[in-house]
């Protein structure tokens, strides 16, 4: 299956935007393909505002975050991989989700070989 997570950001995103909140994410700014501003990260991590207000041409899309904003004044165009964004939330209530690395969507392990974290989830079944 594709990943879920570029789906699940912009679903909370348009919530947290539609409830008047101020959505922010949580990017892991080690990743080689994030640019950010880098005097901003703090222990490999930085938080976005992407507030409609605080950024233009805002995109949401299934492999990467961008938009255009400024920071201490200065633009800049920030563009982060979907998979380094942690967290969305909003900054009055903290309510979002975050996002661990099993929520990336990769493809199944191959038959025959277990998943010892997969065996462990709950599953639905279809009773007749």
């Amino acid at each position: 299956m594709t990943p879920s997570r570029p789906y699940l950001i912009r679903a909370l995103y348009e919530w947290i935007v539609d409830n008047g909140l101020t959505p922010y994410v949580l990017v892991d700014a080690e990743d080689e393909q994030v640019v950010v501003p880098r005097q901003f990260v703090e222990g490999g991590k930085i938080v976005l505002n992407i507030n409609p207000g605080a950024v233009q041409n805002l995109e949401l899309g299934n492999a990467f975050v961008e938009m255009d904003a400024r920071f201490s004044g200065a633009p800049m165009h920030v563009s982060v991989p979907v998979m380094s964004v942690l967290a969305i939330y909003a900054r009055e209530n903290g309510k979002g989700m975050v996002f661990t690395e099993e929520d990336g969507g990769d493809e199944p392990p191959p038959d025959g070989t277990p998943d010892e974290d997969v065996a462990k989830r709950p599953t639905l079944r279809v009773v007749k």
